[in-house]
């Protein structure tokens, strides 16, 4: 059994992961100026959203930005670049109905709201108010790939807690 996963629906998912990683790109910036990496992520992974190829470029970019993530000074900067990592990886979500392709879909912003939290000095309110209001804009395309997959897995520390936070909040 696969799930039915198209085109449209990767780049729907890849535009929602982008927008996530592009909000917090700016506490990885601070913390390593000079180091385009997530950024690099974050623009192949709107490439591919607004039409380009699923190719290399995309696993380049993701595995660079985690590069840069285990080389960053600071926790919020990790969270942030791994934030662009899951970005240029939402378009390798799978057809396949795991749980843990939910975290193609809502990685990006699961590590987005862990780099806010931990800017503020790992204040779990400010992850959570800012999934309340990712969820309150996350397109219905977006939505409705999520629920062709079951409810994410247990585990993964807190960007686990944090995407099964966002995945209840879109589910019915």
């Amino acid at each position: 059994m696969t799930v039915d996963l198209g085109a449209d629906d990767l780049r729907a998912v890849s535009a929602f992961a982008a927008i996530c990683a592009e909000e917090v790109l700016g506490l990885f910036e601070a913390d390593r100026p000079d180091d385009p990496r997530p950024a690099a992520a974050v623009a192949t992974a709107w490439e591919f959203a607004r039409g380009g190829r699923r190719g290399k470029a995309l696993r380049d970019a993701a595995w660079a930005a985690m590069r840069a993530a285990q080389e960053s000074a600071s926790e919020a900067a990790d969270a942030a670049a791994r934030s662009a990592m899951a970005a240029a990886g939402a378009a390798y979500l799978h057809p396949l109905p795991n749980a843990t392709q939910v975290k193609h879909v809502l990685g990006a912003a699961a590590f987005a709201a862990r780099a806010l939290e931990l800017a503020a000095g790992d204040d779990p309110a400010v992850g959570a108010a800012h999934l309340a209001e990712v969820s309150g804009r996350v397109g219905p395309e977006v939505v409705e790939v999520l629920l062709r997959y079951p409810p994410a897995p247990a585990g993964g520390g807190r960007v686990g807690e944090l995407t099964r936070l966002l995945d209840t909040a879109l589910r019915p």
